[in-house]
């Protein structure tokens, strides 16, 4: 087994035996050294969004002084949710690396599958999203622009 997978499954052992949450563990290498390292926080933080990904990208964040992880590689005990994906994929992370898959997340009891179902079904997120505001949040965007040459982050 590749010795970043090998820390990951650290991170998670280490999360789940503290009572910080599930069996996800995360670390996120560049350049052949870790720079991020985290496991699912949920229960310790009273925060969902304590996710093992989530926890190594604003650990390798700091550690960097960045928020742009470009080149680097993560390496995670499970399939990323959506939300962790996000988050991978805004961050640039280059690759990513998982032991276990959906299928083996929801034997478990985590209910990923959900997540992927409300994203691909369009009456569900008709239902559940719904447009309010758009001319006053379109004159904060402009206002936004109009600050700086700033780019979307």
């Amino acid at each position: 087994m590749d010795a970043f997978m090998e820390e990951a499954l650290k991170e998670a052992k280490k999360g789940i035996h503290a009572g910080h949450g599930g069996p996800f563990g995360a670390v996120i290498a560049k350049d052949g050294k870790i720079i991020g390292r985290g496991h699912n926080e949920v229960v310790k933080n009273n925060d969902p969004t304590c996710h093992g990904e989530m926890m190594a990208i604003h650990d390798a964040c700091k550690n960097l002084g960045t928020f742009d992880l470009s080149g680097s590689v993560l390496y995670t005990t499970g399939y990323p949710c959506p939300m962790c994906l996000g988050a991978i994929l805004w961050a640039n992370i280059e690759k990513v690396y998982y032991g276990c898959n959906l299928e083996d997340t929801d034997k478990i009891g985590f209910r990923d599958s959900r997540f992927y179902e409300m994203s691909s079904d369009e009456k569900k997120k008709e239902a559940f999203l719904v447009e309010l505001g758009r001319k006053e949040c379109q004159d904060l965007y402009q206002e936004y622009l109009s600050l700086s040459d700033r780019k979307a982050y």
